[in-house]
């Protein structure tokens, strides 16, 4: 999957950005996947504080807003109610 992600992305963005992009679409795979080992998930939150860190570098302060700083607190949310899957709002839609 990273090697797909890279060449839809890999004329448009620097490779910096672009690995940094693709980390965060491996963090969200690894949260919505229906098996989390309880034990990656520090993991994972250090991950994703990393991650921002580095958007943070690339791309101008407009582009976060409070959306994009909620990530942090997926994983948190994750120890407290379970899979991702589970607790969708709207599971219908």
């Amino acid at each position: 999957m990273q090697q797909l992600l890279s060449v839809v992305i890999q004329d448009i963005l620097p490779n910096k950005v672009r690995h940094a992009i693709t980390r965060l679409c491996f963090f969200f795979n690894a949260i919505y996947s229906k098996v989390i080992d309880p034990l990656k998930l520090d993991d994972l939150e250090n991950e994703v504080a990393i991650i921002l860190c580095q958007l943070e570098i690339y791309f101008p302060p407009s582009f976060f807003d409070i959306m994009v700083y909620l990530i942090v607190h997926l994983v948190r949310e994750i120890k407290l109610y379970g899979l991702v899957y589970l607790q969708w709002m709207y599971p219908i839609e």
